[in-house]
């Protein structure tokens, strides 16, 4: 006879819950989602919103850590919600962090799927769209970019992949050919030199770094790769799901990528901090 692993009474013969038991749990998950979600969406009484969820904890068998998980994926859902738009508004913040605080969930929790840093990257481009310059990037230590007077930090990705775009030359047709004696000594060899040229271009992987952006310019550095790029010398930008490519206004500028992981928000950022 098997207990039942909600309300550890009797379950019956080869059986680890009772059905109406286990009904009741998935029905208080999913309410204790829902009512995260629409806190963290909408705002809300906070103190009456803990209520509820702690009397959905006890109707459903639900402890506290496992409570504390289903928040967080309230939580994050309702980060999806606040972008369904594509922008982040002060409101929907506000609603996020008043959130966070109450249940005091912590920032590594809830940036396990990203969700924390979305809220970031959101409020950062809220502030550029403003036309406001953001500072809510803290650097740990010293960056290895030269900034310029009044230049300041917006972004620093990690560990970015960077490519360039190469030209490679090769020769196509050609064959061994046939000796033909000129002179004493002296022999032209019809058809050994090498065929007509061919130019091709090729992207190769050139380094990994940091990549910063400031609200002047664009700064790389890797092992092999150091170089920084104006934002009004960029006379166009491609974007990319992991990323974002650039070409520069010069004549022997070749196309540029970074890899950084994410495009959507890499993209919107150095376009419209192009622009301020």
């Amino acid at each position: 006879m098997g207990d039942c692993k909600f309300c550890g009474k009797p379950a019956g013969f080869l059986r680890g819950a009772h059905k109406v038991c286990e009904f009741l749990h998935n029905e208080a998950k999913n309410k204790i989602i829902s009512l995260v979600e629409n806190a963290g969406s909408q705002g809300g009484n906070l103190p009456s919103l803990e209520k509820n969820i702690n009397e959905e904890a006890i109707s459903g068998y639900i402890d506290k850590t496992k409570a504390n998980q289903l928040m967080v994926e309230g939580w994050e859902k309702a980060v999806e919600r606040a972008f369904d738009d594509g922008v982040l508004t002060d409101d929907e913040e506000s609603s996020l962090t008043e959130l966070m605080a109450h249940f005091s969930l912590s920032q590594a929790e809830l940036d396990k799927n990203g969700a924390y840093s979305k809220i970031v990257k959101g409020a950062v481009l809220r502030d550029i769209f403003e036309g406001k310059i953001p500072e809510r990037v803290k650097v740990d230590g010293n960056l290895p970019f030269n900034l310029q007077k009044t230049e300041k930090i917006i972004w620093v990705f990690q560990d970015v992949e960077y490519y360039e775009q190469k030209k490679k030359t090769q020769y196509v047709g050609g064959s061994q050919g046939v000796s033909i004696r000129i002179a004493k000594g002296l022999y032209y060899r019809a058809g050994a030199f090498k065929g007509e040229r061919v130019e091709t271009h090729e992207t190769i992987h050139a380094d990994t770094g940091l990549l910063g952006v400031t609200n002047k310019h664009i700064y790389f550095s890797g092992g092999a790769k150091s170089f920084r790029i104006r934002h009004d010398k960029i006379v166009s930008f491609e974007p990319f799901s992991d990323g974002i490519g650039l070409q520069r206004d010069a004549a022997t500028a070749k196309p540029q990528s970074f890899v950084t992981g994410d495009g959507w928000f890499t993209y919107n950022l150095i376009t419209n901090v192009a622009q301020l």
